[in-house]
């Protein structure tokens, strides 16, 4: 039951969700959703931006006027002001999420790893930015990390790359200490997390004596992952260090099951979509549980495991702000969620990529495949735009 205050957290008042919207802002976002509605435009749309970069037909301008400009703050960290000061203007945090991804070679992670520092510095400057995030992919080769991950034998050279991950790794989070901000780094697939974990259980021993500079992700729709989130809480208790996390439902879940399939071994994802639900809910009162030495972020589109956070927190009699609980959603999704939040007073904040519009095209086609094979997601999008321009409208009329 929700307390007399959560009462007010409406997620269906689309006037406060699209505030800052023009009509024709909202024209544009319907008519994207509704291309993203269909897997197969989807399909087909990717396969021609592929064709068209590799032949270096000029559509980078169609693609930064729609879909990039929906999903993505801005080209350099620098562009994104604008994007971070209108969120703000709305009670909004923002966190940046430089997405470069698929290199391979040691100068491209060197400069990502000076563009994730880049990031924090930033951060450390502007409180509408409280955070800052990395994948570990985007500062070390795949392959690498799998076979680190399955306790293979490295060759000498593979060990001197492995140093160099290590030594990227502890810079990014050596200087989120040094500024006090701190850094989230996202989750991977299953056969690479192993490693991911060490490292960054190591860091938070090294980093979190005070405050929980370095925080690790977690895919809910594992079934082992309640358990591993509980045995790293333990690890930091002993250990005598604080304990950051997110939680996530999660992003590689057709991947996982197919190549557990084909490699022969059970498979690590949830059962059903109820038990990843299940899982996701019931952690969050373990964590609210453990206030004293956990700080959480909730990242997720779901109303309802939002709804339950928000009425946990008035429930408790919690500050809405507390420090160490955040909610976050994804920049040009979900809004209805995140601005009905930040109206209320909670700690809320959109993940912003940015980047070239090159870079940014596996990102971006992930948003688009997600939109279309996520029961229900583009639908509520198009829902939510839907009544809003209906209102307007209505507005006008009268």
């Amino acid at each position: 039951m929700l307390s007399e205050k959560n009462h007010f957290l409406n997620f269906e008042n689309t006037e406060i969700a699209f505030r800052d919207q023009s009509n024709a802002g909202l024209r544009q976002a319907y008519q994207l959703f509704k291309l993203m509605n269909n897997r197969t435009l989807v399909c087909i749309g990717k396969q021609l931006v592929c064709l068209a970069m590799t032949i270096h037909f000029p559509i980078k301008n169609v693609l930064r006027k729609t879909i990039y400009r929906h999903f993505v703050g801005g080209m350099s960290i620098e562009d994104c002001s604008r994007t971070i000061a209108r969120l703000a203007k709305r009670n909004v945090f923002s966190i940046l999420d430089y997405a470069q991804e698929g290199e391979e070679t040691e100068t491209a992670f060197d400069a990502t790893c000076r563009e994730i520092i880049r990031t924090i510095e930033f951060a450390k400057d502007n409180p509408a930015v409280p955070f800052s995030v990395f994948k570990i992919t985007g500062v070390a080769r795949f392959d690498l990390l799998e076979k680190v991950s399955s306790g293979s034998v490295l060759a000498d050279a593979e060990s001197t790359e492995y140093r160099l991950v290590e030594e990227r790794v502890d810079a990014i989070f050596r200087r989120g200490y040094e500024l006090d901000v701190p850094v989230m780094v996202d989750a991977e697939e299953t056969w690479i997390q192993p490693v991911l974990d060490e490292m960054v259980m190591r860091m938070m021993s090294r980093y979190n004596r005070k405050t929980a500079i370095v925080q690790n992700t977690y895919q809910m729709y594992r079934h082992d992952s309640v358990d591993r989130i509980k045995q790293h809480h333990q690890m930091a208790l002993e250990g005598g260090f604080r304990f950051g996390l997110k939680i996530v439902r999660g992003a590689y879940m057709e991947k996982e099951r197919a190549r557990a399939l084909e490699k022969g071994y059970p498979s690590p994802i949830q059962p059903d979509k109820e038990a990843t639900d299940r899982d996701f809910n019931d952690i969050i009162g373990y964590f609210l549980d453990h206030l004293e030495s956990v700080d959480f972020m909730v990242a997720t589109h779901n109303e309802a495991s939002t709804r339950l956070l928000a009425s946990q927190i008035d429930a408790r009699d919690l500050p809405r702000n507390h420090h160490g609980i955040y909610f976050s959603q994804l920049y040009g999704m979900s809004d209805h969620i995140t601005y009905n939040l930040a109206e209320q007073g909670y700690n809320v904040a959109k993940y912003v990529p940015y980047g070239e519009v090159k870079t940014m095209m596996p990102y971006l086609f992930r948003r688009a495949e997600e939109n279309s094979s996520v029961k229900g997601q583009s639908s509520r999008e198009l829902k939510m735009i839907a009544t809003e321009m209906k209102r307007r409208r209505n507005q006008y009329a009268n």
